[in-house]
């Protein structure tokens, strides 16, 4: 698989592993091993994978999946709540990990689209059509590219933050403002290089939320977020939330394993992509797309909200 790009001013500064990673959709140990085989070349020289890109720089690399069997259709069923000739928008349920990792060779959310039996980009790759993540335990929308032109747009638009990201989350008490906005970098946690954590040296994430509503549990408040991600780091939402005191409900990971969860009953992180509005690959016309809350969520806030607060 041959992948070629050119350097934006958001790659600019990067390491060429993980922005190759990135672009071609493939693990960042198969982009490494390119560089370390001396098949990617930046401005026609051969790279190695400490190298920091310069905005507009050249970048062309022969990727190969030695030794590692590409995903394979599985008959798992996924809801669609968008398609067309060059994009899908899929519900991604709790408990399914988007694409194949350690630990997750099989039953993935690729693994479901590759049974789908229709296009995707990058077809052959370890993450075929996939322009973005959820976490394993976060429901809800994710975008997929059925060409290579169309994931090369929507990579971009993200960065550019043309891509609106809208979820629900329930937190454990009240956030002292209606609305707010959390600026605070996120990066891997010191402590534990297996969490992320608002670390002064990790990456710019913004993320925005407007209390919906609240209501009371036996342990205190609890909250209704409508959460908008203006960046979309690893864990940003889980991890901003609980650095402002306000950890998602049923987070074992980020400090919301608490009463309020337990005598909700909640087994997940109460956390959903609702909503997501992209411009189109093909015109760039807006396009909407929402996703109710699954009914374990949903019943959680039936008894205790009016349901035009959530729907």
């Amino acid at each position: 698989m041959t992948e070629r790009f050119e350097a934006s001013a958001e790659d600019a500064g990067r390491r060429i592993d993980v922005v190759l990673a990135r672009r071609a959709g493939v693990a960042r140990t198969a982009a490494q091993k390119a560089l370390a085989a001396g098949k990617v070349t930046v401005a026609g020289r051969v790279a190695r994978a400490s190298h920091r890109l310069v905005e507009g720089e050249l970048v062309e690399a022969h990727l190969e999946r030695a030794g590692v069997a590409p995903p394979e259709p599985e008959d798992i069923p996924v809801v669609v709540r968008f398609e067309d000739d060059r994009v899908l928008v899929v519900s991604k349920p709790a408990g399914l990990v988007t694409h194949p990792a350690g630990g997750h060779e099989t039953g993935t959310l690729v693994n479901a689209l590759l049974g789908l039996g229709i296009p995707l980009a990058h077809e052959g790759s370890d993450r075929p059509g996939i322009v973005h993540r959820l976490d394993k335990d976060t429901s809800g929308l994710l975008l997929v590219a059925r060409d290579e032109g169309a994931h090369a747009f929507l990579v971009e638009a993200l960065k550019e933050h043309r891509v609106e990201r809208r979820y629900l989350a329930l937190v454990k008490g009240r956030p002292a403002a209606p609305s707010g906005t959390i600026e605070a970098p996120v990066g891997r946690d010191p402590r534990n290089r297996r969490l992320m954590a608002v670390n002064p040296s990790g990456r710019p994430a913004v993320t925005h939320y407007v209390l919906v509503d609240s209501f009371s549990v036996s342990s205190g408040p609890v909250s209704l977020l409508d959460v908008t991600l203006e960046t979309g780091r690893t864990h940003q939402i889980r991890v901003h939330l609980a650095h402002l005191g306000h950890p998602i409900l049923g987070d074992r990971t980020y400090g919301g394993a608490s009463q309020a969860a337990s005598a909700l009953g909640l087994e997940r992180p109460f956390l959903h992509a609702r909503a997501l509005t992209f411009p189109h690959p093909e015109d760039g016309r807006a396009v909407t797309v929402t996703d109710p809350l699954p009914a374990e969520l949903a019943e959680v806030l039936s008894a205790r909200l009016p349901s035009s607060t959530f729907s």
